[in-house]
């Protein structure tokens, strides 16, 4: 899987970003967006983004391990 932003073409998303991508838009998905696209294409905010990771962590989610 390519690790750079579809949108953008941001290189090397971090394993955060990546997972939020795949918690969000499936875990089958090709195209990754960075925090700020995929912000963006959500309609909500990057603190958002950061605040649900944090947890989805806390739950134990297997894509943020």
């Amino acid at each position: 899987m390519k690790t750079e932003c579809v949108i953008c073409g941001k290189a090397h998303l971090d394993k955060n970003t990546v997972g939020i991508n795949k918690k969000l838009l499936g875990e089958e998905i090709e195209n990754l967006y960075c925090m700020d696209c995929l912000a963006d294409y959500l309609g909500c905010s990057v603190r958002e983004l950061l605040d649900k990771i944090e947890e989805f962590k806390e739950e134990g989610c297997k894509l943020f391990q």
